[in-house]
């Protein structure tokens, strides 16, 4: 009975975050529409007042809601960006071998992306991804400027389809953090010219407006990063940490030697 007690508050939050949720869902609360008072709420859905701070807190976690101080809670903007950006949180915690599960999320989603840029993206894309590209160039065997320059080049490839879905779920998919500690890992520079060859084929498909051979340039790209991961990476093993110094993960010859 006492564990009955003690579990009944978390079953009462879900029913709480059910019945917002649904409210949301069906549309009877939109994007930006502010919620009724709190005591008002409660009254209305049936709940008390602290299950209903658990779920408006738990909701707010999940970007579902926005509470600003002072001017009340709101239903939030509902953005892909907004929805699944715990999907990116959840992403950066991923250890040893589950990368590799990562990876071939990736080549289901990338390689399309990359064909839908190359028929979609305008001059003002294709500029900015050859902006990016030059960055890497530029960057030398600096870790850091790979990684933005990185990061950038492929967001240019998920925003050109015009696509807020698809570039939410890649952006997820391969976070800063993911792609920093692949850069880190990289320890010559025969290395880090293979990555850059690599962007170079995937810009160099795009900026001709050739869905095949992005795709398949992306697919090439991707196919890479997992055989080495799957190589390398023992059950328990990780790519090297952001934390790792620079200087460390280019000179230690156990660390990785691939590109993202």
């Amino acid at each position: 009975m006492e564990s009955e007690k003690r579990t009944r508050p978390a079953g009462v939050t879900d029913e709480a975050i059910g019945r917002i949720r649904e409210l949301v869902a069906t549309g009877v609360w939109a994007a930006g529409m502010r919620l009724p008072r709190e005591a008002d709420l409660a009254a209305q859905l049936g709940l008390s007042r602290s299950s209903l701070r658990e779920a408006v807190r738990a909701l707010s976690a999940a970007r579902v809601l926005e509470v600003r101080q002072g001017d009340g809670t709101f239903v939030s903007s509902l953005e892909p960006g907004e929805l699944l950006q715990q999907t990116s949180f959840a992403t950066d915690l991923m250890q040893g071998r589950t990368v590799l599960e990562l990876f071939e999320v990736r080549r289901l989603l990338e390689p399309e992306a990359a064909a839908l840029a190359a028929l979609r993206a305008d001059t003002a894309a294709k500029s900015s991804l050859r902006f990016e590209l030059d960055r890497m160039f530029e960057a030398g065997d600096d870790p850091e400027k790979l990684v933005d320059a990185d990061a950038a080049f492929h967001d240019v490839i998920a925003r050109a389809p015009g696509n807020a879905v698809l570039r939410s779920l890649l952006q997820s998919l391969s976070t800063r953090t993911v792609r920093a500690r692949l850069w880190y890992g990289m320890a010559d520079r025969g290395a880090l010219d293979r990555a850059r060859a690599e962007h170079t084929k995937i810009y160099e498909a795009i900026a001709a407006g050739d869905g095949d051979l992005a795709r398949a340039s992306t697919l090439t790209h991707i196919a890479s990063n997992a055989a080495w991961l799957r190589e390398h990476l023992g059950d328990s093993e990780s790519i090297p940490s952001m934390a790792t110094k620079p200087a460390e993960a280019l000179t230690d010859p156990t660390s990785a030697n691939e590109p993202v």
